[in-house]
């Protein structure tokens, strides 16, 4: 799924947290009880490109990608998430009030590959490439 899909959530926000590309969500299990904390931790869900875990009250875990998040309100409760399941083919919608905790359970694909890296590392193979051409060429 492109990454430009996931840019607003069902309620509108436009995404103001940080996504700082070098932070490693994985194995983190967020405090939901903060309702600050508790937003921030499912806009990261949102934004995270690997599998996340909702430990729900009822204590079955379910686990997927999230691709959608309405975070409207300050109701806890009131908030909901949607991902595609690891273990079936259908898209499903969970209420954060069913939810005891979440956890980042997969490898984010895409951690510490932002693109001004990548820029970095083009750089720096035109710069050995250009080296390299010059040291070839026979001098005069």
């Amino acid at each position: 799924m492109p990454q430009e899909s996931k840019s607003r959530g069902a309620s509108g926000d436009s995404i103001a947290h940080d996504q700082s590309e070098d932070r490693n969500l994985e194995g983190w299990a967020p405090d939901l009880s903060d309702i600050t904390a508790a937003r921030e931790a499912l806009n990261q869900a949102f934004d995270y490109r690997g599998d996340v875990t909702f430990v729900m009250r009822a204590g079955e875990p379910v686990v997927g990608y999230v691709f959608e998040r309405d975070l409207g309100g300050d109701d806890f409760d009131a908030w909901s998430v949607r991902l595609y399941p690891t273990d079936r083919d259908e898209k499903v919608r969970i209420s954060m009030a069913d939810v005891e905790r979440v956890e980042f359970t997969g490898k984010d694909t895409a951690a510490g590959k932002s693109f001004e890296k990548w820029m970095d590392r083009y750089r720096t193979k035109l710069v050995e490439r250009a080296k390299a051409k010059l040291e070839a060429e026979p001098s005069s």
